[in-house]
């Protein structure tokens, strides 16, 4: 507070001198006015201005209400020597973050963490509007959510980039609502550039962050469910978590790839949530080093085979007792966590290629994932 009073100190004293002074206050430094041709107007509109200005009237804030159990310890509870249960209360608790349009219709994207528990949300647009949402459907694990407006005339919207991945050093343009400073206007813009792609991390709250497009641009609280555009004005991600030891951005923020988004978008909007269960017919345990030691395995990694169930889709792969698993799809396992992580975008009659070892020798198996009854 001292630092804001000696800040309107001298701001006051500014006037104060400015009121007295005799002679006019000179004018603020800038380029001089451009030709008439307005060549130098022009030359300050790059791909990234004209990125802005056909992403920003499809990016949204949302507002939510939750309802949260607050758990209140008795600060007497072991005064008399008698345990005293916690109290438990519910409050509503207001938060707020960032969405884009993905349909004419009104189909918000943003994050689960964002909208995925509200009980009431409101959008708030660009021309300063403000509409109800409904929550269509919500994928924890992915942390995507869908939410739906009924507008009274047709939305700008955002297309998803289909050329591939992101590219690793190409302009993106963060857009959304930080701190929730500016709701209902035009939204907030950051510019980096794609800082990696494929980034894993382990498993949150039953959240699997994997496969994440990295970029330096500036991403804070409220930026949560905005997107990440290319210089085209495509979105290659949506704006999730950052890395920071201060709590501010650092330039290391994470977005969920685009492709991850039209699945998982697409499943929301037909069934209201996203079927992940499968069958397999495998019973597994961890390899311990014990099991290492008696199968001559170089290291202790994967998973043993326990038992596989007659007639299943495991049995038809050709996977047998005793065989230890040590990759899907490529990728190292050493748990079924790992496995669980590494099949999140797979469904119920995809095939998987699995890494097996069995009796020393390495064997590439692909097994078709059965639907669970």
């Amino acid at each position: 507070m001292r630092t804001l009073s000696l800040l309107l100190v001298a701001l006051l004293a500014g006037c104060e001198q400015t009121a007295h002074s005799q002679q006019a206050a000179p004018p603020p430094l800038a380029v001089e006015a451009p030709p008439a041709d307005g060549e130098i107007l022009s030359s300050r509109r790059t791909a990234i201005t004209r990125a802005v200005e056909a992403a920003s009237p499809a990016v949204v804030s949302v507002n939510v209400i939750e309802v949260q159990n607050v758990r209140v310890r008795d600060p007497f509870a072991g005064f008399f020597g008698r345990r005293v249960p916690d109290r438990v209360y519910q409050q509503q608790v207001q938060g707020v973050g960032s969405g884009f349009i993905v349909s004419p219709d009104g189909y918000i994207v943003t994050n689960d963490h964002v909208a995925g528990n509200a009980t009431k949300i409101t959008v708030a647009f660009p021309d300063g509007s403000q509409l109800p949402a409904e929550l269509v459907g919500s994928d924890p694990q992915t942390d995507i959510a869908l939410l739906k407006v009924d507008p009274p005339a047709a939305l700008p919207y955002l297309s998803y980039e289909e050329a591939g991945d992101a590219i690793v050093g190409e302009w993106v343009v963060a857009l959304g609502n930080p701190f929730g400073l500016f709701e209902a206007a035009e939204p907030t813009v950051t510019v980096g550039v794609v800082s990696a792609i494929g980034r894993d991390f382990p498993a949150q709250d039953g959240r699997t962050f994997r496969d994440l497009v990295q970029t330096d641009a500036a991403i804070n609280s409220g930026n949560s469910g905005g997107p990440l555009v290319n210089a085209l004005g495509h979105v290659i991600g949506m704006n999730t978590f950052i890395f920071s030891r201060s709590g501010g951005s650092v330039g290391i923020g994470f977005a969920v790839p685009s492709w991850r988004i039209r699945q998982v978008v697409a499943e929301l909007r037909t069934s209201g949530s996203v079927d992940r269960s499968f069958y397999t017919g495998l019973s597994v345990n961890a390899v311990t080093p014990q099991i290492a030691r008696a199968l001559g395995l170089d290291d202790v990694r994967g998973l043993i085979v326990r038992s596989v169930e007659p007639g299943s889709p495991a049995e038809a792969a050709g996977l047998r007792p005793y065989d230890v698993v040590r990759s899907v799809g490529g990728e190292p396992i050493a748990s079924n966590e790992d496995i669980r992580q590494r099949l999140v975008d797979l469904r119920a009659g995809d095939v998987v290629r699995l890494g097996v070892v069995r009796d020393g020798r390495p064997l590439d198996v692909s097994l078709r994932l059965g639907r669970a009854e």
